[in-house]
């Protein structure tokens, strides 16, 4: 714990006080996932055969969207850090300087593998469980599992 009495990730980056409640924040939070997962079925991302489709190189459908998120996400942080914009509850936005790792290679590689055969990266889960498609339960555990082994091994793996 700092001085601030907040706590500091692997990466430098502050997370807030455990102390405060605020539960207009939450219900935004939800509002705003839902939201996304409205958008992600009405584009077709949570679709198994538009990422089937994409890592096969057949069609731009899914490039196009990624394309447009990462432009978005630039876009974001650009004003977030430009107007000052803080958190719901007030916070500064706080951005780590990121050093690049070999690991983030093999690790990028492995989550590439795992979005292949599953058809699902970590954004679109939630909404294909909330489509029906309780299968991908299997594939929520699995990344869970992963993030979990993940933090036992990170000290003996390259960083």
């Amino acid at each position: 714990m700092t001085s601030s009495n907040k706590e500091t990730d692997f990466e430098g980056a502050r997370t807030p006080s455990k102390s405060k409640t605020n539960v207009g924040g939450y219900i935004a939070y939800l509002l705003c996932g839902v939201l996304i997962g409205i958008v992600f079925v009405k584009a077709e991302i949570i679709s198994w055969f538009r990422m089937q489709e994409m890592f096969r190189f057949q069609s731009f459908h899914m490039y196009g969207i990624l394309g447009s998120a990462v432009c978005t996400g630039i876009v974001s942080v650009l004003l977030i850090k430009k107007l000052n914009i803080k958190t719901l509850q007030g916070e500064t936005v706080v951005t780590p300087t990121i050093r690049f790792h070999k690991g983030q290679l093999i690790g990028g590689f492995i989550f590439g593998l795992g979005w292949a055969m599953t058809g699902a990266c970590p954004g679109p889960l939630f909404a294909q469980i909330g489509t029906g498609a309780s299968v991908v339960i299997i594939t929520l555990l699995s990344a869970i599992a992963g993030t979990w082994v993940y933090g036992l091994l990170r000290d003996k793996l390259p960083h």
